[in-house]
């Protein structure tokens, strides 16, 4: 059974930024790919960052240019930081992951048929 825990959840003020973090609790870790969501209140759930095994990175329109996602293999530990932080950047952030960790883009696309999901870690953007 793999397990993902986000924190690093917070309030920051709009301009400001923040890292997020989940570990996961898997042998397999290197072998997925990883994935940031988020979810505003009365939204839909939206993929923002994906990463595979080597660190090919694929991002949202929204985000891209100011959010970084990166992973650390050794530790099981994925990340994703936020800068230029936005109000609409607000909303619960979610790790997800699914198998084919030697590209995410493979199949229905970076951002879809995940396997695995945290429970999320909230994000506040004050303006």
């Amino acid at each position: 059974q793999v397990q993902l825990t986000e924190s690093g959840g917070g309030s920051v003020q709009a301009g400001g930024s923040l890292r997020l973090s989940c570990t996961v609790s898997t042998e397999r870790f290197s072998t997925l790919c990883m994935v940031w969501h988020r979810q505003a209140p009365g939204q839909a759930r939206e993929g923002v960052a994906a990463i595979d095994r080597d660190g090919t990175t694929t991002y949202s329109g929204s985000v891209k240019g100011r959010f970084t996602i990166s992973r650390d293999n050794a530790k099981n530990v994925l990340y994703l930081n936020l800068t230029s932080a936005k109000p609409e950047d607000g909303g619960m952030y979610y790790c997800a992951a699914k198998p084919g960790g030697d590209d995410c883009s493979g199949g229905p696309g970076p951002f879809y048929g995940m396997d695995y999901w945290g429970k999320g870690t909230l994000v506040t953007i004050s303006s």
